[in-house]
């Protein structure tokens, strides 16, 4: 390609939305274009790279049996309303309707749509195992959609879906597409670790998220350097310190003005925060069959921990959380700032699973200025969930062995779902096994954002001057550079003889024959971040032939002009060993 037919243009700043480096730098190197709020177009380099992340990945879930299909993006709501989670998913869901009235969907994930497929095609135990899988676009209405393609509305992931006819089929599958999936990332030359997740909306028995470790990451993980025990911090676990029995005291009601929170409350009686009972309030959207109910929750954990909401909406099964208001804490007998338990009405009582065995705690007394002490679980109220709803912290002690839990930040790239008939029932989907009999197909849905893996990579390969592709995913494999000049013709034909060459021997090329300056056309090639850079000019000529460059190496080699063609073909697989 010649960029002087390149519909593309690079840019000397990053326009101000700009939050991440590789946000930015794929807009400067003329990659991508932003349309609205996590939508964005993208431009033919990008194109071109994410074709290659596509076919990795088609290459390695066909190897392991792997079918490719298409599934449509727009979906009908019957099918998400039989599977239940039309109610159970919030405003994320793009819901609209067709022209005739009917509840349609923007596909945010394709679980519904396989189990459909599945109902009208698998009749026989001998049609199963299965493995189907679709490369689509998707659509997620976040309300906050940021870092460029790394937290997008609009989106393209991988779909693959296992179909079983047992437990252990799904098994071998999900042990199948783990270890597919870090040979895809590792192909695609980015570092991750597989850790466990949470289900989620999409629901099952067991899953596990794949993270690239990036200071601007959304997910914090947790994990322990003795043992490996690592997971995100919406379900780590740490081991709970159980506190030493006493006997337990009487109520006692205490003034304490002006100690609406745990630190100043903890100052006042000169105790530790770890005697006192916090209260949260919110407001759950739970859903109930087809009907969606609003709930009161009162969550009490202790004073130095903090409530995790992902726990909490598990442990309750709620879609939605908001914090509650003091109009709604009051109507439900209690007082904000000195809230208690003791006596609360019209909740849903929920404490962390330490609450029952901490005795003797300072809580609220539902009225402004005072608390009690001596709060004991069970003697004085009771709860209607007990669930472990505190979050995991940097310090914790490890569930697994009891060593200090480290933290850092991560983008999640890849997610696989053990779903096992958590679709197939409600939607109908059996088969006939050997011996007649009716029996659930067995469902497993592994995913990776090809949009979000490619950001990735742009922000684990790049430096202050722009992009370094790895080989694998570069939009072109070379970069060739023509500095004419104004007393001879030479490098111009050469330059054009060596980009013929490139393309008849099946070599990628970006041939930037533009009239730029020199300083331009290297600024260029270093944002875009091409792997090979080659340079025809007069005084490589008169040096002895082309200047060979690697992209991320500051290095440069004259190479004699009829060894070029070889050269750019040993360092093309030199770097494809490198990575695969």
């Amino acid at each position: 390609m010649r960029m002087s037919q390149l519909f593309s243009s690079t840019l000397r700043e990053s326009p101000s939305e700009v939050e991440i480096p590789s946000h930015g730098l794929l807009l400067r190197a003329g990659f991508i274009r932003h349309l609205a709020a996590g939508i964005f177009t993208y431009l033919p380099l990008a194109h071109r790279s994410l074709n290659k992340i596509e076919n990795i990945m088609r290459q390695e879930i066909d190897a392991i049996g792997g079918q490719e299909i298409t599934m449509p993006v727009v979906q009908p709501a019957t099918l998400w309303q039989e599977s239940e989670r039309w109610y159970q998913i919030g405003p994320e869901m793009g819901r609209f309707k067709d022209r005739n009235g009917r509840d349609m969907v923007l596909g945010m994930t394709h679980e519904e749509v396989v189990a459909d497929l599945v109902r009208r095609e698998i009749r026989s135990y001998r049609q199963l195992p299965a493995l189907v899988y679709h490369i689509q676009t998707k659509w997620r209405d976040d309300p906050r959609p940021r870092a460029g393609l790394i937290h997008a509305r609009e989106f393209t992931m991988l779909d693959s879906y296992s179909l079983d006819s047992d437990l252990d089929g799904l098994d071998r599958q999900y042990r199948l597409h783990y270890h597919t999936y870090f040979n895809i990332f590792n192909r695609c030359n980015l570092p991750v670790i597989a850790i466990k997740s949470d289900v989620g909306m999409m629901g099952g028995q067991m899953a596990h998220e794949f993270i690239y470790f990036t200071p601007i990451g959304e997910d914090m993980i947790i994990s322990c350097d003795s043992c490996g025990y690592a997971a995100n911090q919406q379900i780590a676990r740490f081991s709970k310190p159980i506190p030493p029995a006493e006997s337990l005291h009487d109520l006692e009601k205490v003034s304490t003005p002006d100690a609406k929170t745990i630190e100043t409350l903890a100052n006042f009686l000169q105790i530790p925060k770890s005697k006192t009972a916090k209260a949260i309030f919110c407001i759950a959207t739970i859903p109930s069959g087809k009907d969606i109910i609003e709930r009161f929750v009162f969550v009490v954990v202790r004073g130095d921990m903090e409530a995790n909401e992902y726990k909490l909406a598990n442990a309750i099964q709620a879609t939605q959380l908001r914090p509650a208001n003091d109009a709604e804490i009051r109507a439900s007998g209690a007082e904000p700032g000195y809230a208690s338990p003791v006596g609360s009405r019209d909740a849903l009582v929920v404490v962390d699973d330490l609450i029952p065995h901490s005795p003797n705690l300072v809580a609220g007394s539902n009225e402004n200025g005072y608390h009690l002490l001596n709060v004991n679980y069970d003697r004085d109220y009771q709860a209607d969930v007990i669930a472990d709803i505190v979050t995991a912290e940097q310090g914790y002690p490890c569930p697994e062995c009891t060593q200090p839990l480290k933290s850092a930040r991560g983008v999640e790239v890849g997610n696989i779902f053990k779903l096992g008939d958590r679709y197939n029932q409600s939607l109908n989907c059996f088969y006939l096994d050997k011996d007649g009999s009716k029996k659930p197909v067995i469902m497993g849905s592994y995913g990776i954002s090809s949009s979000r893996l490619r950001a990735c990579i742009a922000e684990a390969h790049h430096d202050e001057k722009g992009l370094i592709w790895p080989i694998t995913v570069a939009p072109y494999q070379v970069h060739l550079l023509v500095l004419p000049s104004k007393d001879s013709p030479q490098p111009q034909t050469l330059a054009d003889d060596l980009y013929q060459q490139l393309f008849e021997n099946d070599i990628e090329v970006l041939y930037d024959d533009r009239d730029e300056r020199p300083g331009v056309k290297f600024n260029d090639a270093d944002l875009i971040g091409i792997p090979i850079r080659l340079t025809i000019s007069q005084r490589s000529i008169q040096s002895g032939g082309v200047e060979f460059k690697l992209r991320p190496m500051p290095e440069k080699n004259i190479i004699p002009s009829g060894d070029i063609v070889e050269k750019v073909f040993n360092e093309i697989s030199a770097l494809q060993v490198l990575i695969e």
